[in-house]
């Protein structure tokens, strides 16, 4: 029993022990549901005042948006409003004005309506008196015709009296009539043309001495003669056999290397240069003289000065015909053309140096062309250029005239150019004012005093000698030896010589004057033959 009771005790707190924790647990359990249910229901309402409050917000800000929209609804309405009453004013005013332009349109219109109308009427009156003229008119042709019917039965009358009074028919009296005046204008005519000759004669000849005069007095060119130097002086007489060399080496090889004749001679202190090239020769005498101041003399040494010599003579001569083609105004000339020019420093003509006479030649041709109103620059291009082929003339056969014309065309040179270069002598007729000038130049330079090395005496004698010639031949009145004795002017007597004979004459002159003479370049002969009747009134 009592162990029945001890257990039914240990049985009770076992119980206990289980029971009560599980009891515990459903009222935790039961607490916490309502706690949560509480705190739930805490949130709900919560969340329900939050919801309400949020509700009211947007209901508040809805009521501001709708306000605001309303509000630029009205300002839209506002704008739209003034907008249209804006184009309602335009269009308004726009009316008014095409109603104004168009009142002035008709207004115009009808000026324009009222101004043709009285064009119409002035047309009408004006047609109105040109039918009343034209009736006038046919009057007064009528009456004109029946006094030209009239006239002419006069005029008749009065030919056929005065035939009858003359003798002589109307158309032997015209015949007369148009003889007499023939004759009487003829004579005027003659009269007015010898008259305009002699005036034109004489303002010519003064305006020609004016312009030469001018020309040859603003030339100031040096007027002393340049000579070709072909004699070397020596220190002494031994230095002959030092350039001789040891059987004639030294001699033999400085003419194979220029080309010269060296003469060496009973001179005393001085060696003769020979040879017809100038270049050629200013090498030789520039080459001597430094081989003679340098003291060795042999073969390879004189080669070896030569061909320095000829390399600074080159450039010497370029820079001759750069200089003169600068002093003269004159540009563009081809290279070898400049090279040909400077080889004239190096060229005379009777002792003047013809790169001078060049130069004055075109000084003088561009002052002359100025004066006249012709072409400066191509006188005094071919003033320049006229003398070119004398650069060459002792290596091409032929006459520097139509060497130098050659070199023109071979370098491009213009046609005008060529001509003047050509036409300097008269071996082509001047066909243009620059080529007279130029031919007129060049007589100037070449005849002026000093200019060249002949004396006077021989001057004169040369010219005196070429009238001798012209005056020998039967029917020969006059001659003039003119332009420095390049040309011959013959006056012969008309009743002796005819016009064909001026041909033959002229002819038979120049092969006398070829036999008789010896002179550079060529003589012009010209023959001329005029008839003259002179008369006085008294």
């Amino acid at each position: 029993m009592g162990n029945m009771l001890v257990f039914l005790a240990s049985g009770t707190s076992i119980a206990l022990y289980i029971v009560l924790p599980i009891i515990g647990l459903l009222v935790g359990a039961v607490g916490g549901v309502f706690a949560h249910y509480m705190l739930q229901k805490k949130k709900v309402g919560e969340t329900r005042q939050i919801a309400n409050k949020m509700i009211q917000e947007a209901i508040a800000e809805a009521q501001t948006l709708r306000k605001q929209e309303l509000q630029k609804g009205q300002d839209e309405i506002q704008k739209l409003q003034a907008e249209l009453f804006k184009q309602r004013a335009d269009f308004d005013k726009e009316m008014k004005d095409r109603r104004s332009e168009a009142q002035r349109t008709e207004q115009r219109l009808l000026q324009k309506e009222e101004a043709i109308d009285k064009k119409d009427e002035i047309l009408d009156r004006k047609i109105e008196n040109i039918e009343n003229t034209k009736t006038e008119l046919a009057k007064r042709s009528a009456e004109i015709d029946a006094m030209k019917v009239e006239v002419g039965a006069a005029h008749e009358k009065m030919i056929a009296e005065i035939e009858k009074v003359s003798g002589l028919t109307r158309d032997e009296a015209k015949a007369q009539l148009i003889v007499a005046i023939e004759d009487e204008a003829k004579k005027d005519a003659a009269k007015l043309v010898r008259e305009i000759e002699a005036s034109a004669k004489d303002e010519a000849d003064k305006k020609a001495r004016d312009i030469v005069s001018q020309a040859v007095q603003r030339c100031a060119v040096d007027h002393s003669a340049e000579i070709t130097v072909s004699v070397v002086n020596l220190p002494n007489d031994d230095m002959k056999g030092r350039i001789i060399g040891r059987e004639g080496r030294n001699i033999r090889a400085l003419e194979n290397a220029t080309g010269i004749d060296l003469i060496i001679d009973d001179t005393p202190e001085a060696v003769v240069l020979s040879g017809f090239d100038p270049v050629r020769r200013e090498v030789a005498r520039i080459s001597l003289e430094k081989l003679i101041s340098d003291g060795r003399i042999h073969p390879a040494r004189i080669e070896e000065t030569v061909e320095k010599t000829r390399k600074e003579l080159d450039a010497q001569i370029k820079e001759a015909g750069e200089s003169a083609m600068f002093e003269a105004g004159v540009y563009g000339l081809h290279p070898d053309l400049i090279k040909l020019l400077g080889r004239l420093k190096y060229r005379t003509s009777y002792g003047q140096n013809v790169l001078k006479h060049s130069l004055e030649v075109s000084h003088l041709a561009g002052i002359m062309a100025s004066e006249l109103g012709a072409d400066v620059n191509i006188a005094k291009r071919a003033g320049l250029l006229h003398d070119i082929g004398k650069a060459v003339d002792h290596e091409v056969e032929g006459t520097h005239i139509s060497i130098g014309a050659d070199l023109a065309k071979k370098y491009k040179e213009n046609k005008a150019i060529i001509h003047c270069i050509a036409a300097h002598h008269n071996d082509v007729e001047p066909q243009t004012v620059e080529a007279i000038l130029v031919q007129c130049a060049d007589a100037i330079s070449g005849a002026r005093p000093g200019a060249r090395r002949e004396s006077l005496d021989n001057y004169v004698k040369r010219l005196e000698k070429l009238e001798s010639i012209a005056n020998g031949f039967k029917g020969v009145e006059k001659s003039f030896a003119i332009q420095a004795g390049r040309e011959v002017r013959i006056i012969v007597k008309p009743e002796v010589v005819d016009d064909d004979g001026t041909v033959i004459l002229a002819k038979d002159i120049a092969k006398q004057i070829e036999k008789e003479m010896e002179y550079p370049g060529q003589i012009k002969v010209n023959v001329i033959r005029e008839m003259r009747s002179i008369e006085y009134a008294k």
